[in-house]
């Protein structure tokens, strides 16, 4: 049974990012979609306070807030001005001494890495597409088509595209060169899983539960190139793929699917590193699931398919983020003796 405290003894920091290079629109998102969650931890009970950081000084955003007294639950994605800093925001909440939500800073900064995420399945012998890391056009001998390019050290779909998925070496050739020039690192080239994509949110620590799969529905799309989660799919409402892609949650699996796709999350959660939550995103082919990408601290905004899950499951928003509080606390020196089992009303 999990471990529970009572939410109104818990504070919470609600540490979120707001770069000032942003427009007033992406500000004014941000800190919409930081209101409601902030919101629902009030509404179930945490006294909750949200701190934007707009520069990489956390320590004078935090100085108020006694490392002893309050949970930060860590919504930040980087340190404003800098890039590929998610894993910083938690090292330097590690140094302040602060207990707060999800992943640590190696599990951060591993999930960064695409090659190391790759070696690391591989040695674990979790199924994940042939791949190969490329610092030059030259493509060599790959001969594995159709294919999908990507940026090394990349989140959120950043870099892919339809013209990311390659069918032949002339085009695997340009797209190598695009992501060399356009993003001054390393490119990863995949065996493109032609399949069913599910991205499946695990949460936990000792003990693992596995949502309701969520599964990516490309079915209005003809061609091979299209059925991919692209950036535009994720962040540009009005494009084809924003548009198009629907989410089904639960997912249709077999009992013995459904038995494979977990066993294979759970796995994945567990030689990453993750802490708390996390999300895994997979495709099925030829009756073998393939793990394609592992989201540490994954998306929780109130529309993403964690949330959705949990809902499959009788948890709401509000008991969602609390929950992921009180995984928090039990690693904090104060809270965690505080701990009652979880009452009969909160057992989903």
């Amino acid at each position: 049974m999990p471990a529970y405290i009572t939410p109104e003894k818990i504070s919470v920091v609600l540490l979120y990012n707001v770069d000032p290079k942003w427009t007033q629109e992406e500000k004014d998102e941000v800190i919409q979609l930081t209101n409601e969650l902030g919101d629902a931890l009030q509404n179930i009970g945490h006294p909750t306070v949200t701190v934007a950081i707009d520069n990489e000084n956390i320590a004078v955003h935090l100085q108020p807030f006694d490392p002893e007294k309050y949970i930060i639950f860590n919504w930040c994605e980087s340190l404003p001005g800098i890039k590929h800093s998610e894993w910083l925001v938690a090292k330097k909440l590690e140094t302040l001494g602060y207990t707060f939500t999800g992943a640590d800073s190696k599990a951060l900064a591993l999930a960064q890495d695409k090659k190391m995420v790759k070696i690391i399945l591989n040695k674990a012998s979790i199924p994940t597409p042939a791949w190969r890391i490329f610092s030059s056009p030259d493509a060599g001998d790959w001969k594995i088509f159709p294919a999908i390019v990507k940026p090394q050290n990349e989140h959120c779909s950043e870099g892919i595209s339809t013209e990311s998925v390659v069918m032949n070496q002339t085009d695997l050739k340009n797209r190598i060169s695009f992501i060399l020039n356009k993003y001054s690192q390393q490119a990863l080239v995949e065996d493109f899983i032609d399949g069913r994509e599910f991205h499946v949110s695990v949460w936990g620590n000792e003990k693992l539960t596995i949502l309701p799969a969520a599964e990516m529905d490309y079915s209005c799309f003809n061609s091979l190139k299209d059925r991919i989660c692209t950036y535009e799919a994720k962040f540009i409402p009005g494009s084809k793929h924003y548009e198009e892609i629907k989410t089904i949650v639960p997912a249709s699996l077999s009992p013995d699917e459904k038995k494979a796709l977990e066993k294979i999350c759970e796995d994945t959660y567990r030689v990453m590193g993750c802490r708390d939550y996390a999300r895994m995103d997979v495709r099925l082919r030829d009756n073998l699931f393939y793990v394609l990408d592992v989201n540490p601290n994954a998306d929780i905004c109130s529309d993403a398919s964690m949330v959705s899950a949990a809902e499959i499951n009788g948890i709401n928003y509000a008991q969602m983020g609390s929950r992921i509080v009180q995984m928090a606390a039990q690693r904090h020196p104060v809270f965690r003796k505080m701990t009652n089992k979880l009452p009969p009303s909160a057992k989903n």
